[in-house]
Parts: C-alpha cells; sequence; structure tokens
C-alpha cells in the first residue's frame, strides 16, 4: 500500500454527499449537475442502474451511486442530484449520470491535504478512492470515478443507453 496518494491528486473536486458521508469527484470529469428529473427503467439491468434521461436529445445512463456503494435505499429529496460525468472505458469515453444526495461545494484540496485511501486488508477494494481530502474537520472521500464501476459494470452501463 502506498504511503503517498497518486500524482496529480491535488486540485479541484465537486463535493457531494451520499447520506451522512462527503465525497468529492475531479471538477474536470463533471460535465453538469441536473436536477433530479425522471428517469427511464431499463428492463434487466442491474439494480444499481436507475435507468435512463433525455439529455438535450442524447440519452445517457444513470447510475445510483447509494445503490453501487451498497449503502441503505432511501427516497430522493430536493436535494437529490444528477451529476454528469464522462468516464473511460477500454479508452472510449462514456457519459453517464450519477445519482447523489446531495450536491455541495466545488473546493480546492492541496497535495499535503490528501492522504491515501485506508487499507482494510485484501478484502475490501479501496481502488476506486484516489485519496482522503481533509477539509478542516470534515474528511472527503475523494473518488476516481473512472473505477468507482467495475469494467464490466460500465459496459452494461453504457448498453442500456443503446
Amino acid at each position: 500500500m502506498s504511503t503517498t496518494p497518486s500524482p496529480g491528486v491535488a486540485g479541484k473536486y465537486l463535493t457531494f454527499r451520499l447520506g451522512a458521508e462527503d465525497y468529492g469527484l475531479q471538477i474536470l470529469k463533471v460535465q453538469e449537475i441536473l436536477g433530479l428529473m425522471p428517469v427511464t427503467r431499463v428492463p434487466r439491468t442491474p439494480s444499481f442502474i436507475r435507468g435512463v434521461v433525455n439529455l438535450r436529445g442524447k440519452v445517457i445512463p444513470v447510475v445510483s451511486l447509494r445503490a453501487s456503494f451498497q449503502l441503505e435505499a432511501r427516497d430522493d429529496s430536493d436535494h437529490t442530484c444528477i451529476v454528469v460525468v464522462q468516464v473511460e472505458r477500454d479508452g472510449d469515453p462514456v457519459v453517464m449520470g450519477v445519482i447523489v444526495d446531495e450536491v455541495c461545494e466545488v473546493v480546492d484540496i492541496a497535495g499535503d491535504a490528501i492522504e491515501p485511501a485506508p487499507s482494510f486488508g485484501s478484502q475490501v477494494d479501496t481502488s476506486f478512492i484516489l485519496g482522503m481530502g481533509k477539509l478542516g474537520e470534515r474528511v472527503v472521500a475523494l473518488l476516481d470515478i473512472d473505477h468507482v464501476l467495475r469494467p464490466h459494470d460500465i459496459q452494461t452501463v453504457a448498453e442500456a443507453a443503446d
């Protein structure tokens, strides 16, 4: 396990919440933030795929990060948002939406304020965590959106929009 976060981890992050936990996405991966809109369910897709939305004429898949992280289900609220991101799948960009409980703010996190992801042993995969950002008393899990979903899951998500 590395004792320092990956190079290039410092920078601007969009922070959001899932329940009481704070997370961050590299701002360069974020295309836009949408209020929750009607999502069309796609039959026979995994439960973490909420469905698809029509975003200005383009159909994009929408994933529930809460379900993907196996967190307790929760009803959507007025604060629930869709964060439109671009992920890499086999070197190709895939635009998708991720549903979060609440978007917080954009923050600039310096390299010395980022610790490596904690090691929980070989049974717990933390490869999707770039590091743990320290913002005052808060700790924000900085996510590598390209690795939040496994490659097979990204393929499934991409196919849901086709």
